[in-house]
């Protein structure tokens, strides 16, 4: 499936700066096993993917809900969300990138990341000497 680019193209964050917020943004909303991939040139629909998963069904929804709401405020062009329903599977497309808000069990089922396994993982959380939990993810 092909995206129609109809939308012109709006100067904006590079996708790589996108990502990376976007990733600290789930980061800080207990968003867990956060995988960044750049997809370029082997994804014909985005440049980026992100991969995270949720607690439970309201979890999912409500880090799917901090993606929605960044994108609004940030002005990153959209083009939907799929699955906000069931809350198992939560796809946003932000055009150069593309969010999969996952409930664990889901995950390992769909192996997005294995499916995309030639992607190049981004380094989004710089390590902090001395601070537990801030490994590179």
């Amino acid at each position: 499936m092909k995206k129609m680019r109809s939308t012109p193209e709006l100067p904006g964050m590079p996708t790589e700066e996108k990502s990376r917020t976007l990733a600290t943004l789930l980061y800080d909303k207990q968003g867990e096993d956060i995988q960044v991939l750049d997809v370029t040139g082997i994804c014909p629909i985005a440049e980026h993917l992100i991969v995270v998963s949720g607690k439970g069904q309201r979890h999912v929804q409500a880090l799917a809900d901090a993606v929605l709401h960044m994108a609004s405020e940030k002005k990153f062009l959209s083009f939907g969300v799929e699955g906000y329903q069931t809350g198992v599977w939560i796809l946003i497309d932000l055009n150069d990138i593309i969010v999969h808000v996952f409930q664990d069990d889901m995950r390992k089922f769909y192996n997005i990341e294995g499916l995309w396994n030639e992607g190049k993982r981004v380094e989004w959380l710089a390590a902090t000497p001395g601070e537990p939990g801030t490994e590179a993810q």
